[in-house]
C-alpha cells in the first residue's frame, strides 16, 4: 500500500501541473472575452481577426494539455480502483489526506471559481454578439427595403416580379 501511495502522490504532483495549466488557460480565456468585446464595441476588425486567430492557435496547443489531463485521470482511475468517469477531484481529495489534499482542494476551488466566472463571460460575449447581429440585420433590413413596396407579386410561372425603378439606397435629405 505503500509503493501504491507514492505512486498516486506522484501522478496527483503531475496532475497539479496540468491543473496549473488549466487555471492560466481560462484566466487567459477570460482576458479575450474582455479583450473580444472591447474591440467589438470599438469596431475594430483587423485586431478582433488578429484575436481570434490567436484564440484558434491557443486552442490547438492546449489540446496536449487536455490529453495529458484525461491520461493522468485514467492512471488515477487504475490505482484508486475506480471508472474513469468516477475519477474526479472530489474522489481524489477523499483518497487523499495531509497537504496535498489541501492542494487539490485549493486547486479543485480555484477551478470552479474560474470556470463560473468564465460562464458569466461568455454569457456576456454571447449576449453582446447576439445585440450586434440583431443591430445589423435591422440595419440591413432597413437600407435594403427602402424604395420597395411591401408586397411581392409573381408571374404565371411562379417567379418573383422585381421593382427595377426603386432605389438600392435613397440618398435624397
Amino acid at each position: 500500500m505503500k509503493i501504491a501511495m507514492t505512486e498516486i502522490e506522484n501522478k496527483v504532483d503531475q496532475l497539479f501541473l496540468v491543473l496549473d495549466r488549466d487555471i492560466q488557460y481560462i484566466w487567459g480565456n477570460l482576458s479575450t472575452l474582455n479583450e473580444m468585446r472591447d474591440l467589438v464595441a470599438s469596431r475594430d476588425d483587423v485586431s478582433l481577426h488578429k484575436l481570434l486567430e490567436s484564440v484558434k492557435s491557443k486552442s490547438t496547443n492546449y489540446k496536449e494539455n487536455e490529453t495529458k489531463r484525461q491520461s493522468l485521470r485514467k492512471e488515477l482511475a487504475v490505482a484508486l480502483d475506480c471508472s474513469i468517469e468516477q475519477m474526479t477531484l472530489t474522489r481524489l481529495q477523499s483518497e487523499l489526506s495531509g497537504q496535498i489534499k489541501d492542494e487539490v482542494t485549493r486547486r479543485k476551488i480555484k477551478l470552479q471559481t474560474l470556470s463560473d466566472q468564465l460562464k458569466k463571460e461568455h454569457l456576456s460575449t454571447t449576449m453582446l454578439l447576439a445585440d450586434c447581429s440583431r443591430f445589423n440585420s435591422m440595419m440591413l433590413n432597413g437600407i435594403l427595403k427602402c424604395g420597395q413596396s411591401e408586397t411581392a407579386t409573381y408571374g404565371p410561372n411562379g417567379s418573383a416580379q422585381r421593382q427595377t425603378n426603386s432605389a438600392f439606397v435613397n440618398f435624397q435629405l
